[in-house]
């Protein structure tokens, strides 16, 4: 196989694989929060490590397969939808082709088109019926058809969730077979620290945002969380247990 040959050969794997990384990098974000915002309310709260291994587990799973189950319906509806337009517009070309031909002369005039040019472009948009009807589609109701599987999209994001999420659960589930002496959660902040450091980074190849911004963002949003569920899980132990 030539240069040529394997280098496209890896541009096409890396595009299919680009293609989703928006899934994997939301689901990630969500997984980790979520999982980590949980770990840190079951601290708080005071609870065993079993039991905050189970309540992770639980959310980790129930959450992320309610966020893939999201994410699938979503990307459906939007490509049902794009298809009941689009034979509207089918039908329109078909039996109203005077009105629609108006209609793309006018599209194609406000951008600045006009006299001869302006009726080549109307005649050769409107010579192809599938060409006429794509024009309609993204001119004038400004629709994009999404090219992404609805399975796919809500595919990577579950694994995403799951692999990602499982990350603030680890200490706790090796403690559970292997005791750790040191301090369980400050291990959880270090290594959860690591995961939003991880997807915050893939988050700029999504936002095309500087990395620095990236990465922060992302651990802030974490850290808000656990903060948050760590102080309310201390609260209701004093209110409840307490009382």
């Amino acid at each position: 196989m030539h240069n040529e040959d394997v280098l496209h050969s890896k541009k096409g794997f890396l595009s299919k694989y680009e293609a989703y990384l928006g899934e994997f990098v939301y689901g990630g974000i969500d997984g980790c929060v979520t999982t980590f915002a949980v770990v840190a309310g079951a601290v708080g709260a005071g609870l065993d490590s079993a039991v905050i291994i189970i309540l992770g587990f639980a959310n980790l799973l129930a959450d992320g397969f309610a966020m893939s189950i999201g994410a699938y319906l979503s990307s459906k509806s939007e490509k049902d939808n794009y298809q009941k337009h689009k034979q509207v517009e089918y039908w329109e070309v078909d039996n109203l082709p005077d009105v629609e031909r108006e209609e793309i002369r006018e599209i194609y005039a406000a951008k600045g088109f006009e006299g001869e040019l302006l009726e080549q472009v109307v005649e050769v948009i409107t010579a192809d019926r599938d060409r006429w009807v794509d024009a309609m589609m993204k001119e004038e109701l400004g629709m994009i058809e999404e090219t992404k599987s609805p399975f796919k999209m809500g595919l990577v994001t579950y694994m995403a969730f799951l692999l990602i999420g499982l990350i603030p659960l680890l200490t706790y589930v090796w403690d559970y077979f292997y005791p750790i002496s040191g301090d369980r959660f400050l291990i959880t902040c270090v290594l959860a620290g690591i995961g939003f450091i991880f997807i915050g980074f893939l988050k700029t190849y999504v936002t095309e945002t500087k990395i620095w911004k990236g990465v922060l963002e992302t651990l802030a949003l974490g850290a808000i969380a656990a903060f948050v569920a760590y102080f309310v899980g201390d609260l209701l132990e004093q209110l409840i247990v307490g009382s």
